[in-house]
């Protein structure tokens, strides 16, 4: 499959959008954009067609339009169609890339690739697992679009993080990729996942073990041959990450923080970190943290 890879140390430039939402029956006109189009699917089926190629975007459903491409509807769409479309510029955009592997688990697995990432990639058309918070940020940017903000850049950042969000989506829930990871039944994408959400609840590798019904040392050697890495690193990577966050972003003293990402003993945790971080959490704080003063 080949992605849009699109560069997002900038912001992209938002041009327009909207709800479209109609009662009668109805079918996109033909014509062509000199911009960007995303569209996503919220009620009944929008029949739509771009360079020939038929595309039935269905409620979750996100579909990409291109500039200077011919597209229009195929078919009359039933009654009470509806879909969100947002109109957007960006210069650094490509649209026929590919995403390997052992780049996608890379990034899984090492929460700190995360901070360096500039760059997103994401389907011409996909359907979406988490609808949900698509639509959230789909409304909260319609909200800002019609606010009128004195800064226009409000909704460049909106509109870049929706498709942030998308781009989220298709990596980490989409089956697409779920269907590429699978060893005897064992899907490395949903241990990734349930991994990273519950890390932080005091799991060890024999949890997660038992949570997929599988061996500890046979999950742990295949872990390992499909990452790069143990499983018990991975977990402290995510826990690490999220300590440094709160070390810098928060006053809690170490024995809270410690509790905040699953580990229980305070000297421990201060031990892991430094295995990790070749400096004392004490030591980090100081080194990256910015002292909040207060004026009474």
């Amino acid at each position: 499959m080949t992605f849009i890879k699109l560069d997002i140390e900038t912001p992209v430039n938002y041009i327009s959008g909207g709800l479209f939402e109609t009662d009668q029956h109805w079918s996109h006109k033909r014509r062509i954009i000199d911009n960007y189009e995303m569209i996503i699917g919220v009620n009944e089926t929008l029949f739509i067609e771009q360079d020939g190629v038929q595309y039935d975007v269905q409620p979750g459903d996100v579909l990409f339009l291109f500039p200077d491409k011919v597209h229009n509807g195929y078919k009359i769409c039933n009654k009470h169609v509806s879909f969100y479309w947002f109109h957007f510029e960006c210069n650094s955009i490509s649209t026929a890339c590919t995403i390997n592997d052992d780049m996608v688990l890379h990034i899984r697995t090492n929460p700190e690739a995360g901070r360096k990432i500039k760059s997103i990639y994401f389907p011409k058309f996909s359907p979406l697992m988490f609808a949900d918070r698509l639509n959230i940020l789909a409304n909260q940017l319609l909200d800002v679009d019609n606010s009128n903000y004195y800064s226009r850049m409000s909704v460049n950042y909106l509109m870049t993080a929706l498709l942030i969000e998308f781009s989220e989506q298709t990596f980490v829930h989409s089956s697409v990729q779920a269907s590429t990871f699978n060893e005897r039944d064992m899907n490395i994408n949903h241990i990734l996942e349930w991994t990273r959400i519950h890390a932080f609840n005091g799991i060890s590798v024999s949890t997660v073990a038992d949570r997929f019904s599988y061996n500890k040392e046979y999950l742990s050697r295949y872990f390992k041959r499909k990452t790069g890495k143990t499983l018990q690193s991975y977990i402290h990577a995510l826990r690490i990450s999220k300590a440094k966050d709160l070390l810098v972003g928060t006053r809690q003293n170490l024995k809270v923080i410690a509790k905040s990402i699953g580990i229980e003993d305070e000297k421990y945790f201060m031990r892991l970190f430094k295995k990790y971080e070749k400096m004392t959490p004490t030591e980090y704080r100081k080194a990256f943290g910015k002292t909040r003063l207060n004026r009474h």
